[in-house]
């Protein structure tokens, strides 16, 4: 899977938790939003880090 794949789903994991606390006021969504954003916060920087080492790579 590609890691631009990776980051789409779990972007679109998150979505029913984000209407369910933006919209209905759940707690307990916002908390599994917070938890999902973290875990995309953590995928960005190991992306970050991959691209970073392909391109000193090449040089």
């Amino acid at each position: 899977m590609s890691r631009f794949a990776q980051v789409k789903d779990l972007v679109m994991s998150l979505e029913a938790d984000f209407e369910k606390f933006y919209d209905k006021g759940n707690s307990a969504a916002g908390t599994r939003v917070r938890g999902g954003l973290q875990s995309l916060k953590t995928l960005a920087q190991e992306i970050r880090t991959e691209v970073q080492n392909k391109k000193n790579a090449g040089k």
